[in-house]
């Protein structure tokens, strides 16, 4: 049955109503609001008082890299437990690199009581590359003599054009030992700023950098191939150059009449601080430098009472494996959280172009590598969408129609990882369906071959261009919740019954429901053709019908990983060996492939997790849901790619007691209109 009184006043603790409109989103460092709840990011302030504590301890020497900065969440007691009359103790969790001492360390300072409350050197650990990194790698490599020389072997005499991207090093031998913190960098070139450098690369050419030191270790040069003639410009001016991409010599075709999104009275939901409500949903945003985009907390709320699904959803990492087993390409497997950061890849976001409609955003403060905090501006984007039926039924024999619109809200944020762009965006929905959608766009990584040859392992996109063939595989921690804080999962296959006395007429099937009770059990591949899905339902909450509550996990399109399991990729990138794993809730279990997969030899993260095969059975859980994207390359593909979408849904499984988008209001006629009213 539903709560009652007493036990939904402890759920809908789960969220508290920050006191100030608007608190979480500044534009300026002296505009920012205090923070009102426990899970609220840090701001600029805090920041500041986080780095001065450190830097009065001499823990910053000149030496010391700032890698990250964010929140040190209170325990899940803590956040649930809190009354808005309540004082906050506010904790930083800093991750650091000594280049002199070859070390990584991290610290989580007090910052209500300014003081260092622990400070641990992680030995052999690399954490994620910077963004002050990337430029001094270009820098570094450019410079180097080696290097040009490789450049003048191609004809290349100026080489201010030429483009370094630093990709991540990975683990292939000890020579990889992650006590230097390295970099393998490739090469494009531009024809001038404006270029589309992906469309030129330097095939054969791969520089190894140590980022601790600032030296070029390597220079690998494997040969020369003559660079692709084309250009791969895509912007409206660029179309009209027969020079460039030729298959639109006639410039950008007509402007389509306006399609505006007006909302005259304003939009559904409200937003106090990081907290916002829509429809019957209520939750928080988050933001981290390593995941990006947070959700916390949602609930949704159902005949007076805050029901919650999930105490926290997040990417928990991300990886690109390549299958290309060519010199310049066998090495690229970027892993684009735990390397890089997505949430320092974000971009600001534009109305109109990223977004349209009735936009609300978040601005979000991180960090550069010297610890000064950075504004990065309408980071996450909030806004309602229309979205077709919701539901209909016409009745036949007497005319009566009834019909309504869907509405969903939709959370989102857009990281660029080099070449590539990720969306990221979290849909609500009226009849309780949470969904997450990955769009893939941006340019695919490229390589070069020789006129009239053919690439072994990929696909040609333009003439002496060719992509390889790789995958993009996420994976997603789901801290559930569902009614409560103790919940159990099922595997449900749909199988047909043999045909007999039950089953004369050959035509029956049953789903079938299986506890995954220990953790041995709980790691599982999707099975669309028996139609698989997950339940994750709370033991001690029933319906109306006696059927336990719960939310189904439902796998959208998905593949399997083609690495090797003895390969270098399939070891460090452990998690997409399955698609689902289950695991009983721990904080300090947060990331797929372990805190730090940069350089790490494999292992790490949820493999080492379920080691212990530890019990599930009516307990906190976490979902982990592994689902890749398999890109064989298109011309189409070229010179920018279309979105690519990709994701999974949480849908209620008798969580309520009917359709719960019953009691959405009929569609309001507007003088264009013709709906039934």
């Amino acid at each position: 049955m539903r709560p009652g009184p007493a036990e939904s006043d402890q759920i809908a603790r789960m969220d508290v109503v920050a006191n100030e409109e608007g608190g979480g989103m500044h534009t300026a460092r002296g505009a920012e609001v205090a923070p009102s709840h426990p899970l609220d990011p840090l701001t600029a302030g805090e920041i500041d008082k986080a780095v001065e504590v450190l830097r009065t301890a001499g823990r910053l020497g000149r030496e010391v890299l700032v890698v990250s900065i964010c929140l040190d969440e209170p325990s899940k007691d803590a956040v649930l437990g809190f009354h808005e009359d309540q004082g906050l103790d506010r904790r930083a969790f800093i991750v650091l690199r000594n280049r002199g001492e070859r070390c990584t360390y991290e610290a989580v300072v007090s910052i209500t009581d300014r003081t260092i409350v622990s400070w641990q050197a992680i030995p052999r650990a690399q954490p994620p590359i910077t963004i002050d990194e990337f430029f001094a790698c270009e820098r570094i490599v450019r410079g180097n003599k080696a290097w040009q020389a490789a450049m003048r072997r191609r004809g290349l005499t100026t080489l201010d054009l030429a483009i370094v991207d630093p990709w991540s090093a990975g683990y292939y031998d000890q020579r990889d030992d992650p006590t230097r913190r390295l970099i393998r960098a490739l090469t494009w070139v531009r024809s001038d700023e404006g270029d589309n450098g992906y469309a030129r690369p330097v095939e054969g050419l791969i520089t190894l950098v140590d980022m601790d030191t600032m030296d070029v270790l390597e220079v690998e040069d494997h040969g020369v191939v003559p660079l692709p003639t084309r250009a791969g410009n895509y912007s409206p001016a660029a179309l009209t150059d027969p020079g460039n991409f030729p298959y639109f010599p006639s410039g950008t075709r007509p402007s389509p009449r306006p399609l505006e999104i007006i909302q005259r009275e304003g939009p559904s939901f409200t937003v106090h601080g990081w907290e916002v409500r829509w429809e019957k949903w209520r939750f928080r945003i988050g933001f981290t430098p390593r995941e990006g985009l947070v959700l916390y907390t949602v609930g949704y709320e159902d005949a007076g009472h805050l029901r919650p699904v999930l105490y926290r959803a997040s990417l928990s990492e991300m990886v690109v494996p390549y299958g290309d087993a060519g010199v310049t390409h066998w090495r690229k497997n970027a892993f684009d959280e735990g390397e890089f950061g997505l949430g320092m890849l974000t971009n600001a976001l534009e109305l109109g172009c990223d977004c349209l409609g009735e936009i609300r955003y978040f601005d979000v403060v991180m960090s550069n590598t010297e610890g000064t905090p950075t504004t990065l501006q309408n980071a996450v984007c909030l806004h309602e969408e229309d979205f077709g039926l919701l539901w209909k039924h016409t009745n036949f024999r007497s005319g009566q129609v009834e019909v309504r619109r869907s509405r969903r809200l939709s959370v989102s944020s857009i990281a660029t990882a080099g070449n590539y762009e990720y969306g990221f965006f979290w849909y609500l929905y009226q009849d309780g369906t949470i969904e997450l959608e990955v769009k893939l766009t941006g340019i695919v990584s490229t390589g070069a071959v020789a006129p009239g040859a053919e690439p072994a392992y990929g696909a040609m996109v333009a003439p002496e261009l060719y992509a390889p063939n790789h995958q993009h595989w996420f994976n997603v921690r789901l801290d559930m919740m569902v009614d409560g804080r103790h919940n159990s999962v099922y595997e449900a296959n749909s199988e047909a019954v043999e045909r007999g006395p039950g089953n004369p007429h050959g035509n029956a099937w049953i789903v079938r429901r299986q506890l995954l009770a220990h953790e041995s059990e709980a790691q599982r591949q999707v099975d669309p053709l028996a139609g698989r899905y997950w339940v994750v339902v709370n033991p001690e909450r029933r319906n109306s019908l006696g059927q336990l509550v719960g939310y189904r996990l439902v796998p959208g399109d998905n593949v399997r990983a083609f690495a090797h399991p003895d390969s270098s990729i399939a070891r460090r990138a452990g998690f997409t060996s399955q698609h689902l794993w289950v695991t009983p809730h721990d904080p300090r279990e947060r990331y797929a492939a372990g805190d730090y997969p940069n350089q790490h030899p494999g292992g790490a993260g949820l493999p080492t997790y379920v080691k212990a095969d530890r019990a599930l059975e009516n307990s906190e859980l976490v979902l982990w849901y592994s689902f890749g994207s398999h890109h064989v390359a298109r011309p189409e593909d070229w010179p920018v790619m279309s979105v690519v979408r990709t994701g999974f849904c949480l849908k209620p499984d008798g969580f309520f007691d009917g359709n719960a988008a019953l009691d959405v209001a009929p569609p309001v006629p507007h003088k264009t209109d013709h709906c039934p009213a």
